[in-house]
C-alpha cells in the first residue's frame, strides 16, 4: 500500500458511505465467542451505544449487522469497518499529521494490532485473551484521525478505546492520557468485566497493548530468560541438559520456548490451540511440535541426554504432559505456566479432556459446564506439580494467576499457614529482590524509521552505555549489569523482533536515562531515525499486583495501588507523550491497576529535558515504596539514588527489634 493510500485511510475516520460486510477470515487467529450475558434490556442498551457513533441514515442497516455480531461473538467489534489495508507499523514520516508525537502513537498502535503480533487482530486484542486496544473498529478509526489532526497544543482522551476527544493543553501535556477498565471497585469481578464489554463502555486493555507498547514476544522473553537463568542459579544447576516444562503459546506470545533456549535448557511448552501453535512455530519460537505423548518423552530424553538447547511445543493440554512425566520418571528441573489465567473463563485456559473446539463450543454454550471443568482442571494440574515438587522441581508461579485461581478451585496449593501460596511467584523469589528493588525493569524502545540498521546502532548505543555503567557499579548489581550486556549482545542473533523494530532490555534508572540521551544525542546528529521509548508492566513502579509485580511488598500494602496512580500522574506532567493507566494486566481484572508511558526522542532539547525528569521519577518512585516497605535492595538503591540527585529526598524507614516482639 502506498502512502498517500494509507494516509486517506487514516484520515478518513467514520466513512460517510457504508462499505461492504466483511467475510469472516478463517486463516486468522480469532477470539472465542463471548459468554451471553446481557439481559434483552441490556441488548437494545448496547446496540443504541454501537449507532450512536453513525448517522441516523445508517442506523436500519448496520442494527442488522450488530444484532449478528453479538449472536456470534458475544460482542460488537464493527467488523465491516476493519480498514482493507495491511496493518503494520510503517516508518514513523509516512503517517498523516501536524505533530510528530502524535505519528509516534499510530505508530504503536499499528504495531499492536500487526497481524505478526497481535493474538486475535480482528478482535482488536493483542494478547492474553482480551488485551485489547480497542473496543470495535470505529473507534479505531476515530482514534486514527484524531490523531492524524492534532497538534502539539491538544490532548486526547481515551475512555477504554472510545477516543472522548481532543482538548486544548500545552506543547509539555502529554498528547494521548489512556485509562481502561476504571471501574467503581464494587464492580471488579469478572462477569462485569463480561458485561461492561458486551455494553461496550469498558475494555480490557491488558496494558501494552491498551497503552499501545507492545513489541511482540521479545518483551516477555527477556523477563522469562531472566526467571530461567536465575531459576537454575537458584537451583545451583548449569542449564545445560536442565528441563523447563510450562504452558501456554497464544496469550502469552510465546516467549517462554524462546527464552529456555536462549537460557539454555530443554523446553516443553504445551498449547491447546492448533492454530497458533504453528504460527509460533513459524515464527521461529518453537523448535518442534509434537502430539503424542511418548514420543514426547522420548525426544525428551534424548534432549537432555545430549544437552541440547532445544524448545519443543507439545499440541495438548499441560495436565497430561506433568502427569506423564511423572509415570514415566522424567525429571523436571524448573516448572511454571504462561496460560492466560486472569481470563479463566472466556479462553485463558482450557479444561483437560476436550479439544480446542469442543472447549470453546462449551466456553460460549455451557459456561457453568466450562468453569466446572476448568477448576476440575486446576485441582489435577496442581496435584501433579505437588507430585514433581515432592521429587525436587522448582515451581514458580509466572504471575498469571495460575496460584491465585487454583486455589479458588480447592487446588492443594496452599502453605501450611492457611494463607500463603505452596509455591512463590516468580516476583517473590526472582524479579523482585534480584531486579525491581534495584531499579531493573522492562525498558524499551522502537525505532521510528522501521529500519533494521537503526535497531542495530541502538543495541551497539545501549551496550556501550551499559558497559561503562558496569566499570563502576556497586557490587550488589554487578550481576544484573552482566545479565542484561549479554543479551543486548546477543539481541540481533537470537532474532527477537515481530513486528517493528524494537528492542527491550532490563536497566535501572541510571541505565534508562542515560541510553535515552545517547539516543537523542544520535538523533540530533542524524545517526539514527527518532526512537519510542516504553516499558512493559511488570517493573519497578508502574503496576501495584499483589500476586505480581508487588508480591515481594510485606508491610501489608500490596493490595493497595497509590504507587501506580501516583507513577502515571508523575509521569504526564514530567514530560510523557502519552500515559495509560488501567485496571487489569497479567493477574486479571480487579486484580491489578497498571500505569504506562510512552516518550518520543526527536533529538531535540525538549525531549532530553523530558526523559532525564520523567524516566528518573519512573524508576525512583517505585524504588521508594519498595525502600518503605523495609525491602533491603531498595533501601540501598534509594540511598544511591539521593546520593546522585541532591533534590530527591525520600523517607527511609527505621528497623525493629525483633526481640521486642
Amino acid at each position: 500500500m502506498d502512502v498517500n493510500q494509507l494516509q486517506s485511510t487514516i484520515t478518513e475516520g467514520v466513512p460517510t458511505v457504508l462499505p461492504p460486510k466483511k467475510e469472516f477470515d478463517l486463516k486468522v487467529n480469532h477470539a472465542p465467542k463471548r459468554k451471553e450475558i446481557l439481559s434483552p434490556e441490556e441488548k437494545k442498551l448496547a446496540l443504541k451505544n454501537a449507532l450512536r457513533y453513525f448517522k441516523p441514515e445508517f442506523h436500519a442497516e448496520l442494527i442488522v449487522d450488530f444484532k449478528e455480531e453479538m449472536e456470534k461473538y458475544g460482542r460488537i467489534y464493527m467488523h465491516r469497518f476493519r480498514p482493507d489495508d495491511e496493518i503494520k507499523a510503517r516508518p514513523i514520516q509516512d503517517y498523516p499529521g501536524k505533530c510528530n508525537q502524535a505519528k509516534a502513537i499510530m505508530l504503536m498502535i499499528h504495531n499492536n494490532l500487526d497481524h505478526a503480533v497481535a493474538q486475535h487482530p480482528h478482535e482488536l486484542i493483542t494478547y492474553g485473551g482480551n488485551g485489547a486496544v480497542f473496543q470495535n473498529w470505529i473507534q479505531y478509526r476515530l482514534t486514527m484521525k484524531y490523531l492524524s489532526e492534532m497538534t502539539d497544543e491538544q490532548t486526547l482522551a481515551m475512555y477504554s478505546g472510545h477516543p472522548m476527544g481532543l482538548f486544548p493543553s500545552h506543547k509539555d501535556a502529554p498528547r494521548v492520557v489512556v485509562t481502561n477498565g476504571m471501574v467503581i471497585p464494587n464492580y471488579s469481578k469478572p462477569d462485569d468485566w463480561e458485561k461492561f464489554n458486551a455494553l461496550g463502555v469498558s475494555q480490557y486493555g491488558q496494558m501494552t497493548a491498551g497503552s499501545f507498547m507492545y513489541i511482540g514476544p521479545q518483551g516477555i522473553v527477556h523477563g522469562t530468560t531472566i526467571t530461567v537463568l536465575n531459576g537454575f542459579r537458584k537451583i545451583k544447576k548449569d542449564p545445560k541438559g536442565g528441563l523447563f516444562v510450562t504452558s501456554g503459546l497464544g496469550g502469552m506470545s510465546g516467549a517462554q520456548p524462546k527464552a529456555g533456549n536462549i537460557a539454555g535448557c530443554v523446553t516443553v511448552c504445551a498449547e491447546v490451540n492448533p492454530k497458533i501453535t504453528k504460527i509460533r512455530h513459524d515464527q521461529g519460537w518453537v523448535n518442534e511440535i509434537i502430539s503424542d505423548l511418548d514420543l514426547l518423552v522420548v525426544r525428551v530424553n534424548e534432549a537432555q541426554a545430549n544437552k541440547e538447547a532445544v524448545s519443543i511445543a507439545y499440541l495438548g493440554n499441560i495436565v497430561e504432559v506433568w502427569e506423564k512425566f511423572d509415570t514415566a520418571n522424567i525429571h523436571i528441573d524448573l516448572g511454571s505456566d504462561q496460560t492466560s489465567l486472569h481470563n479463566p473463563w472466556a479462553g485463558g485456559y482450557y479444561p483437560v479432556g476436550h479439544t480446542f473446539e469442543e472447549s470453546n463450543d462449551l466456553m460460549a454454550n455451557n459456561p457453568d459446564e466450562f468453569k466446572k471443568q476448568v477448576q476440575e482442571t486446576l485441582v489435577k494440574h496442581a496435584a501433579a506439580i505437588n507430585k514433581h515438587t515432592a521429587k525436587g522441581t522448582y515451581f514458580f508461579d509466572y504471575g498469571n494467576a495460575f496460584l491465585l485461581e487454583a486455589s479458588r478451585a480447592g487446588a492443594d496449593i496452599m502453605a501450611p499457614n492457611g494463607i500463603d501460596f505452596r509455591y512463590p511467584s516468580y516476583v517473590q523469589d526472582i524479579m523482585g529482590p534480584m531486579c525491581f528493588d534495584y531499579g531493573f525493569g522492562p525498558f524499551r524502545w522502537v525505532c521510528g524509521s522501521g529500519k533494521p540498521e537503526d535497531l542495530q546502532k541502538t543495541d551497539n548505543i545501549a551496550c556501550a552505555v551499559l558497559e561503562k555503567i558496569k566499570a563502576t557499579a556497586p557490587r550488589e548489581i554487578q550481576q544484573q549489569m552482566a545479565d542484561n550486556i549479554q543479551w543486548i549482545k546477543g539481541a540481533q542473533e537470537n532474532k527477537l523482533v515481530v513486528g517493528s523494530q524494537a528492542r527491550i532490555l532490563y536497566a535501572d534508572a541510571e541505565g534508562r536515562m542515560k541510553i535515552a540521551d545517547a539516543f537523542n544525542t544520535a538523533i540530533a546528529n542524524g545517526e539514527i531515525g527518532p526512537v519510542v521509548l516504553g516499558r512493559d508492566h511488570h517493573d519497578v513502579s508502574g503496576t501495584d499486583s499483589p500476586y505480581r509485580e508487588t508480591s515481594n511488598i510485606y508491610d501489608g500494602s500490596k493490595f493497595t495501588a497509590d504507587m501506580a496512580i501516583q507513577n502515571v500522574i508523575g509521569d504526564s506532567f514530567r514530560g510523557a507523550t502519552w500515559v495509560s493507566i488501567h485496571n487489569g494486566g497479567g493477574v486479571g481484572w480487579g486484580e491489578v491497576i497498571n500505569g504506562g508511558f510512552g516518550m518520543l526522542l526527536d533529538g531535540s532539547a525538549d525531549a532530553a529535558r523530558r526523559l532525564k525528569s520523567m524516566l528518573h521519577w519512573d524508576v525512583n518512585n517505585g524504588i521508594s515504596r519498595r525502600s518503605w516497605a523495609r525491602n533491603e535492595g531498595a533501601i540501598f538503591a534509594i540511598k544511591r539514588a539521593m546520593e546522585a540527585e541532591p533534590l530527591l529526598k525520600v523517607t527511609i524507614p527505621e528497623m525493629v527489634d525483633e526481640s521486642l516482639f
